[in-house]
């Protein structure tokens, strides 16, 4: 896989929970780190992702937003 995008975390699959549009997954990206992500049920179904699946969690953002109490 060739892409352009900088920030691509290696991870695996920790859980995938399906929805009739949308699909949520959990990445496990470190020993205690974790990243949510929401796909097309479509898209998660063409990727035939699973728990223990290895992916790259690839982020591309223009904005950062901070918040605090």
């Amino acid at each position: 896989m060739r892409i352009s995008a900088r920030n691509q975390l290696k991870g695996k699959v920790k859980s995938v929970k399906h929805g009739p549009v949308s699909t949520e997954v959990v990445i496990s990206v470190a020993n205690g780190v974790e990243i949510t992500s929401v796909i097309t049920e479509t898209a998660a179904k063409e990727l035939e992702l699973k728990t223990g699946s290895a992916v790259y969690a690839v982020i591309k953002a223009s904005n950062v937003i901070l918040a605090i109490d």
